[in-house]
């Protein structure tokens, strides 16, 4: 296939004109898998340099033609807007119909031609070779031109250059960075330290952390409540992707969180009634008008739609570093499930699609170095027992995910033997990839006050059961069984 037919200049116009009208939710729709090298055409290769300057360097939020020439000043390309001719194809591009719906599509499509290209050039350097050749080379030698084409054509495509490596290369400075530059802890805090330690020192980058609970539990509240310790304790951005409540829900939650007035007060307007509630309310106001708390409802919305949403929000809110990481940040899925029947074929069950979205996930998670802490619906043999074969739908959840938890009711029995105030809910960290979890049959007590939205950790069950054993008659005995008079 000639190199001159891998190219579309009909769709390279489309992706340009979808980032000059639809501005920088398209561009950061597309901004992960395409560049300036992606085109053909140098005229669209130089536009495409500017729209990048005009919404990435100048923070801009949307494009019109003196943006472009100004970008183009900038970027000490100015002369190249002096041919009337290439004024011309620019106003072609911005008039060039396009939904914004098809612009990432579109550019999946020269990105493949871009591969495309660079796999006919290297193997053109392998016919090249094969033609030097005169039949006194052994058969390896033979093969390893075709194979050396294909192994330098997966280096183009990877700029770190990956590659097998000794793990005692280089290990004594690397001591020496961990020496330098100590941490509290690997993760992001939760807010839950008990939990947090239990799954390896909280949200790690590049993990999906998942979360199990049974329907009306108060799993969002959960999620609410770390999304919004998250962002405001620490200032790290935090996106909250909801597939069922919407915003007024979150703003009127995280109020009572925050206030400790009731939620009912807070959605009826009666806080105001109460000039010390009314206050509270107010200061909760402002300080949560500065907290990087992000809210997203994707109910309904095709995965695929879903992950453009993650993409843009990294590209626009977060920043990614120069590797095409993302900065520090936190995804909060609430909660894995089907949109619509549209995915479940004869082909395909419930569970397999399931299964993609958390491969999804996992991908996503690996691809820009974010933590995903993912909530998913257990099924019914959740509501007695506390198993990873609870987790509803799919293995792959499992499988996938750094580390897995049940959050759940306590029941009579337990509330009765952990005693009154220490807690109505209990986390229950089942599996943990990097974390030391917890013992069998142990678990986190959590307080979830239901009517400000407020869960706090408690201890867990072994040391309050431990404790018990040690308190008798004004005494704690210690582990040499000497009693120390208890104060």
């Amino acid at each position: 296939m000639s190199e001159m037919l891998l190219t579309d200049p009909a769709a390279e116009r489309a992706v340009l004109s979808g980032i000059f009208n639809h501005g920088n939710s398209a561009y950061f729709d597309v901004a992960d898998i395409i560049n300036e090298n992606t085109f053909t055409i140098d005229s669209n290769a130089i536009i495409y340099k500017c729209l990048k300057h005009v919404l990435e360097d100048n923070k801009n939020e949307s494009i019109d033609i003196p943006s472009i020439f100004s970008a183009a000043s900038e970027l000490g390309l100015s002369h190249f807007f002096d041919k009337r001719e290439e004024v011309k194809h620019l106003d072609a591009v911005t008039k060039f119909p396009v939904n914004s719906g098809n612009v990432r599509k579109f550019a999946a499509k020269i990105r493949k031609l871009e591969i495309a290209r660079l796999l006919n050039g290297q193997l053109g350097e392998a016919q090249d070779k094969i033609k030097t050749l005169n039949g006194d080379e052994n058969l390896s030698h033979i093969l390893g031109i075709a194979e050396d084409a294909i192994f330098d054509f997966s280096s183009l495509l990877n700029d770190k250059g990956d590659a097998p490596v000794i793990v005692g290369d280089g290990i004594e400075e690397y001591v020496k960075f961990l020496e330098e530059n100590p941490c509290e802890q690997m993760g992001i805090s939760t807010g839950y330290p008990v939990y947090d330690g239990a799954i390896g020192g909280g949200l790690r980058r590049g993990t999906v952390n998942v979360i199990g609970a049974r329907p009306k539990i108060g799993k969002t509240l959960l999620a609410d409540n770390i999304g919004l310790h998250i962002s405001s304790e620490t200032n790290i951005p935090v996106l909250n992707l909801d597939t069922e409540m919407v915003l007024d829900d979150h703003r009127h939650r995280s109020l009572a969180m925050m206030s400790e007035v009731s939620i009912d007060d807070i959605e009826t307007g009666q806080f105001a009634k109460t000039p010390d509630k009314r206050d509270k309310i107010y200061r909760a106001a402002q300080t949560l008008d500065k907290v990087p708390y992000f809210h997203h409802s994707i109910g309904g919305m095709p995965f695929e739609e879903q992950l453009s949403v993650m993409r843009r929000w990294l590209a626009k809110e977060v920043g990614l570093n120069a590797d095409g990481t993302a900065k520090d940040c936190v995804l909060i899925y609430d909660y894995v499930k089907l949109m619509s029947s549209d995915s479940i074929s004869n082909q395909m069950a419930e569970f397999q699609v399931l299964g993609f979205m958390m491969t999804g996930l996992h991908n996503f998670a690996l691809r820009y170095k974010v933590p995903i802490l993912a909530f998913i619906q257990l099924n019914r043999d959740g509501i007695t027992r506390e198993s990873t074969d609870t987790a509803s739908g799919s293995d792959r959840i499992i499988w996938l995910c750094s580390n897995f938890s049940i959050f759940k009711r306590k029941s009579d029995e337990e509330i009765a033997e952990d005693g009154i105030g220490n807690g109505n809910r209990k986390l229950v960290p089942l599996v943990a990839r990097h974390g030391g979890g917890i013992d069998d049959g142990d678990y986190i007590n959590m307080e979830m006050k239901g009517w400000c939205g407020k869960i706090n950790e408690g201890k867990t069950a072994s040391e309050i059961r431990e404790n018990n054993t040690q308190v008798e008659e004004g005494f704690v005995v210690d582990n040499d069984e000497e009693e120390i008079p208890f104060s």
